[in-house]
């Protein structure tokens, strides 16, 4: 079970030198342990870590009707967030010491809508992690019904720091 705690004020977030003393897969499993405090938009949409490996992680989420558009359905930048976080996230795992990544750009395709209510499991995969840039793919589905609700895929920068 994930002790992954939310970040719900400035102050609790890390300095930036703790940051670059860990590896992107150290940060990241630290986060899914609750020893490093994860980000205040995972608490705003309704989604957490729930799973990190090398080049691999999942956050699991459900959408609500405060995350819906005029139509009553899921807004689709509800299906963006939580597909870019996975993503980019994966990318992090292979991130060394000393460096960040931040999205250069991401796709979306939603395949269906998500009933609200429904919890999701969104899955990051990278299949290019370098020195500068970093790939990966991304999945949305239902955690019990298994089906395909949106795909994604991003292309990460990697920036070594000072």
């Amino acid at each position: 079970m994930s002790n992954y705690r939310i970040a719900t004020s400035a102050a609790e977030l890390l300095p930036t030198q703790l940051v670059l003393s860990l590896s992107g897969l150290e940060f990241m499993q630290q986060m899914l342990d609750g020893k490093i405090i994860g980000p205040p938009i995972a608490g705003l949409l309704n989604y957490y870590l729930h799973t990190v490996s090398d080049g691999r992680v999942a956050f699991r989420g459900t959408p609500e009707f405060p995350h819906s558009n005029p139509m009553a359905a899921v807004h689709g930048g509800w299906y963006g967030t939580v597909l870019d976080s996975c993503m980019g996230c994966a990318v992090m795992t292979t991130v060394p010491k000393g460096s960040v990544y931040t999205t250069l750009e991401y796709k979306v395709n939603i395949t269906r809508p998500i009933p609200l209510g429904t919890e999701i499991e969104a899955v990051g995969i990278v299949q290019h992690g370098g020195r500068s840039t970093g790939v990966a793919n991304g999945e949305i589905r239902g955690v019990t019904d298994g089906r395909l609700y949106a795909t994604g895929s991003t292309t990460c920068i990697v920036m070594k720091m000072r």
